[in-house]
């Protein structure tokens, strides 16, 4: 009699680090594609409808912070644990509030990866060991910051925004947003009239420290 295995999409930009993910995954776990960068998340994960996103968050195109709100409007049910460098936990905080079900290091041991989707297959959270012993305080204080924060650009303009900070042309831009070069000219100047930014510079500074692109 077979047994059903859980479905498990990774999206990371970095080939390696996802060939490692599938590697340490593929003999608990069915690991159904992998993706990129976070536009092609939201394809992929809306046709194959995975139990578990790996969600590497400073992915190109889509950021996959947002690339995880967009999945989960369209799957509600599916978990997600996101994967980075980053270790602040100002950043642990934001995946959480868009309903992440984990915030795991890539630094981490190769064990903690695997236990991280036994836990949120059980419906349980997890937070990687290294920053869990303060996590929760931070979360609590900061939530109606986040949310502030976040309501000062819509979901459309943050995603021009990460575009114009990779270095992307407006025309390019239109391309991939499917709108025209006037339209996206138009968000960039609403974004820099809720940010209060006077040059493109501005625009990449404050992309960069609310985690739309790298550092």
């Amino acid at each position: 009699m077979s047994i059903t295995r859980s479905r498990i999409l990774i999206a990371d930009d970095h080939t390696l680090i996802a060939d490692l993910c599938r590697k340490l995954l593929e003999t608990e776990f069915e690991v159904v594609g992998i993706v990129n960068n976070g536009r092609a998340m939201v394809r992929t994960a809306a046709e194959l409808k995975p139990d578990v996103i790996l969600v590497d968050i400073t992915m190109p195109v889509l950021n996959g912070l947002d690339a995880g709100q967009q999945v989960k409007e369209i799957l509600p049910a599916v978990k997600l644990i996101f994967l980075t460098m980053n270790n602040d936990v100002k950043l642990a905080a934001e995946a959480f509030r868009r309903e992440a079900s984990g915030f795991l290091l890539k630094t981490c041991a190769a064990s903690e990866l695997v236990t991280a989707v036994r836990d949120v297959l059980r419906g349980e959270s997890y937070m990687s060991r290294t920053i869990c012993r303060y996590e929760f305080n931070y979360l609590r204080r900061t939530e109606t910051e986040l949310e502030q924060e976040e309501e000062r650009l819509t979901e459309r303009q943050r995603e021009v925004l990460q575009l114009l900070a990779e270095g992307r042309q407006m025309k390019e831009i239109g391309s991939i947003l499917c709108m025209t070069t006037r339209t996206v000219a138009f968000h960039k100047y609403r974004i820099m009239e809720a940010l209060g930014a006077r040059s493109n510079a501005e625009l990449v500074r404050y992309a960069v420290r609310n985690h739309l692109v790298p550092t």
